[in-house]
């Protein structure tokens, strides 16, 4: 019997799949295409509702590969957690560091440079001009050091910041310069008129974004967070942007989807953005890659990419 592989894009779509296995096409539909007890590769839909992603894996018995499509892996953390051991869980490192860390800068310089503002006077017909900060000169503190953030600081040298601090989990150093280890936050804080999110979702990072950390930022500080929206405590965000003391850019939040009526929507000083930093033409070339190059090494038998966790481990 070959192996059965689930995706959520049809496999005539993607150039270079090995043969000899059984694709199988699923992207979150009510009915699963094939008995998930055969599926060996599962590849989880992307941008999906909460859940759809885990449903099939407690049925997914014979199991080897867990591949998403995104950055961040909390959406099917628990359900794979819960699978026998040895199964690999694979994240989309490579597919998402262009147009996030694209949207990433739109929303510092849509944020510094007025432009929302600039929106609702054209809607009304109105000419507004004025005096706004410019990204030149400042100093931006990017808190999740990753491929992502890494791209993020990319696309920032041109713009001739004054200075870029880096922070993860772990203290290290790179050809830019050190990343500091998440306890030295308290230091860099205050120096930064940028603070930019791009740091997974995990236990050490819910909620990070406290009452202290925003206190830590310096009046006028900018919070631009294309990470996960639970890494912010948004009660304590709410707080500094009805003060005026701090701004925000947001492409996530916690709540997510925002509803209708919530305080964060009508609140001066936030630009909000629906969750679109993965989701661009970018994403589909790249995820097809991803997946054409994991599959070759999966029937190669060869050691795969991107691995976050192996159950059982």
């Amino acid at each position: 019997m070959t192996s059965d592989v689930w995706l959520p894009f049809h496999a005539d779509e993607i150039e270079g799949l090995p043969e000899g296995l059984s694709y199988r096409f699923w992207d979150g539909d009510q009915e699963f295409p094939a008995d998930p007890a055969h599926c060996e590769f599962y590849v989880v839909p992307y941008m999906k509702a909460p859940g759809v992603g885990q449903r099939p894996l407690a049925e997914m018995t014979s199991l080897r590969v867990v591949q998403t499509l995104s950055a961040g892996v909390d959406h099917v953390l628990q359900g794979v957690q819960s699978l026998p051991p040895g199964v690999q869980l694979c994240n989309a490192r490579g597919v998402h560091e262009a147009s996030t860390a694209e949207l990433a800068l739109t929303l510092i310089l849509a944020s510094l440079r007025g432009v929302p503002g600039f929106v609702r006077a054209q809607d009304k017909g109105e000419w507004h001009s004025g005096f706004h900060p410019a990204l030149a000169d400042k100093s931006v503190l990017i808190v999740g050091y990753g491929s992502i953030g890494s791209a993020i600081e990319d696309r920032l040298t041109p713009f001739e910041v004054a200075r870029v601090a880096r922070v993860a989990r772990s203290e290290r150093t790179t050809a830019r310069g050190p990343v500091h280890p998440l306890t030295e936050l308290p230091a860099l804080l205050p120096e930064a008129d940028i603070v930019v999110l791009s740091t997974p979702l995990t236990d050490s990072t819910r909620g990070l974004v406290n009452a202290e950390f925003l206190a830590g930022m310096k009046d006028g500080a900018l919070l631009v967070n294309v990470a996960r929206g639970p890494v912010v405590d948004t009660k304590a965000l709410l707080a500094e942007l009805d003060s005026g003391r701090l701004t925000a850019a947001l492409d996530v939040t916690d709540p997510e989807p925002l509803p209708q009526g919530h305080p964060l929507w009508q609140t001066p000083g936030v630009l909000i953005s629906p969750h679109v930093g993965g989701p661009t033409s970018a994403f589909l070339p790249r995820a097809k890659r991803l997946l054409t190059a994991q599959l070759n090494r999966f029937v190669n038998r060869e050691p795969l990419g991107n691995v976050v966790l192996t159950t059982g481990a």
